[in-house]
């Protein structure tokens, strides 16, 4: 059993310590009280912050930041990927990387941003730490969703692209692909090289201050810009919360539900999902389709209770569904997460 096998297979086993009850016909694990039907939040009962997710096929994978607290071999993965073949039932099949790329110069590979280009995966990631001067953007390459991943270097520093805090990479596949990035410092977008492996135009912003973890959808003509404020990773005391904005094309300008320009100063997106006394801080997501055209958030949130594990923020995997009212988002039943939720067809992502 090399390495990774290992990995995939301890974090199996620790699922039993969250409730898991059983076993799915393709393998994958059911958590107690889930049926054919009907899911529970979270999703997966382990730290996984950051999500991004991509399809292959009929298959999600899901991939979630890299940090060093805590001892738990999952938590200290290089980048861990899940698969899943409805959004709900997920399984650990190891790390993008197996060791750390060489261009990395803090302890954080964080937030990665994935996507397919000219077949084969592609995965940018943040390396960072907190309080880092000059955090960047890195990239890597594989023919498999499962990796490992081939480190292709920088796309860019904070320095080289004039963008403090240059971190949380979204890649938008688009007609022509491009990368959104920010943290609270301003979010931006750039045109990338057909290949994505570098920069191919100057950047352009699409909000102001206060916002990150960026990540921009296509729906009927419109572009949507999600976005989390507030604080991360404070456990049980964090304040984060989902928020959009609208626009008629990818560059902008983004506007909230009152018209107003999220590049305006103390303007902010309308919140579509925010904390409840069960499920604190939701945030940092990704917006994901199923078979029948329905639309979901996977993102992360706190349990009341088990805000942490020792060291480690927990913050574990949760989906709802989004609803569309007036051209504008609508998440979960009252834009709190959700406890229970219908099983999604899940089968592909992308644009409308």
């Amino acid at each position: 059993m090399n390495r990774r096998e290992l990995l995939a297979t301890v974090g199996v086993a620790s699922l039993g310590t969250v409730g898991v009850g059983g076993s799915t016909a393709d393998g994958t694990v059911r958590r107690a009280g889930q049926s054919a039907g009907t899911y529970h939040n979270p999703v997966y009962d382990h730290v996984f912050p950051d999500p991004d997710v991509c399809r292959v096929g009929s298959t999600y994978y899901a991939y979630g930041t890299y940090h060093q607290w805590g001892e738990d071999p999952l938590e200290r993965q290089l980048v861990p990927i899940l698969r899943s073949s409805n959004l709900v039932d997920w399984e650990p099949v190891g790390p993008a990387f197996e060791s750390e790329p060489a261009w990395s110069r803090y302890r954080g590979l964080w937030a990665p941003g994935v996507g397919r280009l000219a077949g084969r995966t592609l995965l940018y990631y943040s390396d960072a730490e907190f309080g880092a001067d000059n955090p960047g953007v890195g990239v890597a390459t594989a023919p498999e969703p499962t990796g490992p991943f081939e480190p292709r270097g920088g796309l860019f520093r904070s320095e080289d692209i004039g963008v403090p805090n240059a971190i949380d990479p979204m890649l938008f596949e688009g007609e022509t692909p491009s990368l959104v990035w920010g943290s609270h410092r301003g979010i931006y977008g750039v045109r990338l090289a057909d290949d994505g492996l570098a920069i191919a135009g100057e950047k352009f912003q699409i909000a102001g201050t206060g916002v990150e973890a960026p990540y921009v959808v296509e729906r009927d003509g419109s572009f949507y810009l999600f976005g989390s404020r507030g604080t991360c990773c404070a456990g049980a005391e964090s304040t984060y919360h989902v928020v959009v904005g609208r626009a008629e094309r990818l560059r902008g300008p983004y506007r909230n539900r009152e018209g107003e320009p999220l590049t305006a100063d103390g303007v902010t997106g309308t919140t579509v999902l925010e904390g409840d006394e069960m499920f604190r801080a939701p945030g940092h997501c990704a917006v994901v389709r199923d078979s029948r055209s329905g639309w979901w958030l996977l993102y992360h949130a706190y349990v009341a209770g088990k805000p942490w594990v020792g060291a480690t923020p927990r913050r574990v995997l949760m989906l709802d569904r989004v609803r569309w009212h007036e051209g504008w988002p609508v998440v979960g039943a009252d834009g709190t997460p959700s406890r229970v939720g219908q099983v999604p067809q899940a089968a592909h992502t992308g644009p409308a």
